[in-house]
């Protein structure tokens, strides 16, 4: 399958090669950092600058807020799956019940909230990644950076996304209830007021919690798994170095590698997001209230919809980000090698 779309990457009509010179192959990016970005390339903006930071944000915002979007109909189905197992029995079954039901207008619906909510978690996820790992990175010092850089990206990735969910956690509430709650209301405008006049503020946020506890295990697995896939691709599958690869070959292992990501994040991160689907269906209940009361099958409902889902979503999410920093010459630092210096160290304790 790969080397398939390896072929096909390989014969796109955007990879038009062009003889490039480049007298700095070591730019000096980031203050006290060496970090051998793709120097061969005109950049935009400079590695870690305040516009780098603010147009990954502007990645992140089309990468989630697309795709969560674009996958509405396949969420509404599985939220109603973990909610109502005995009526939803399944993918299929869900559809079928819910076109019966509504039409398939009816499957569009919560597109507003998830669009808005999404766009605006994906600038935070995105954007804030980038920002902690160059800070957390720059705090440990390169080399430290380099040994132990899977929890380099399990932090940055953790905090990103703290941030991100209290962002994303009021219009999350309300898509909830519009797709799973018999009788309310289908629109963002008119559902808002309603949970504001019933619950206040806090109709909001209760869910906030259960929310970090999906979202983050998701998003450190996504970030850590995609970048240390895409380290093993370029390093085991891919025929030749990442700095021969076309754009259009690099984003073909960009999608791969997301894919690989967001089946381990779908397992991840399911019990939680069950528990945040039923918790915003049943006004006055706990995160701990309702896990006792789904039990353990109960948890896991709705996973294979879940793993298509966030399969497809990771990958297209990474896709798609990758490719805005291509089209807006953002720097693109290749996987991670040992610094020179930390080289000449391990050599001089093996002699």
């Amino acid at each position: 399958m790969f080397s398939s779309l390896w072929e096909v990457a390989k014969k796109s009509p955007f990879c038009v090669p062009q003889e490039v010179h480049c007298d700095a192959p070591n730019k000096d990016l980031v203050a006290r950092r060496s970090i051998s970005a793709a120097s061969t390339e005109e950049n935009s903006c400079e590695y870690g600058s305040l516009k780098y930071y603010a147009l990954c944000g502007f990645g992140g915002l089309l990468s989630c807020g697309i795709t969560h979007t674009a996958i509405v109909p396949l969420d509404l189905v599985k939220c109603r799956i973990q909610v109502d197992p005995a009526k939803y029995k399944g993918i299929f079954n869900g559809f079928k019940v819910s076109v019966r039901e509504e039409g398939m207008r009816g499957l569009a619906k919560g597109w507003a909230p998830t669009c808005i909510g999404y766009s605006m978690q994906g600038i935070c996820k995105f954007g804030f990644y980038e920002v902690f790992k160059i800070l957390y990175g720059n705090m440990i010092g390169e080399e430290n950076s380099y040994l132990y850089r899977t929890s380099l990206y399990l932090a940055a990735s953790a905090t990103a996304e703290f941030f991100a969910d209290i962002a994303l956690s009021p219009m999350e509430a309300i898509k909830v209830r519009i797709q799973t709650q018999p009788g309310f209301v289908s629109t963002l405008r008119a559902g808002a007021p309603i949970i504001y006049g019933q619950e206040g503020l806090w109709g909001f946020y209760k869910g906030v919690v259960p929310l970090w506890g999906r979202q983050i295990p998701y998003t450190m697995m996504k970030f850590a798994c995609f970048e240390r896939t895409v380290e093993a691709l370029y390093q085991y599958v891919v025929p030749k170095p990442r700095d021969q690869c076309s754009k259009s070959e690099q984003l073909v292992v960009t999608f791969a590698a997301g894919y690989i990501a967001g089946v381990f994040c779908a397992i991840v991160s399911h019990p939680a997001d069950t528990i945040v689907s039923k918790l915003n269906q049943d006004k006055g209940s706990t995160a701990v209230q309702v896990a006792k009361k789904l039990g353990m099958a109960g948890l896991w409902k709705g996973l294979f919809a879940r793993i298509i889902m966030i399969g497809t979503l990771t990958a297209l999410q990474w896709f798609i980000y990758d490719a805005v920093k291509v089209t807006l010459g953002l720097p693109r630092p290749p996987p991670p090698t040992m610094p020179e210096s930390l080289r000449l160290k391990l050599e001089g304790k093996q002699a």
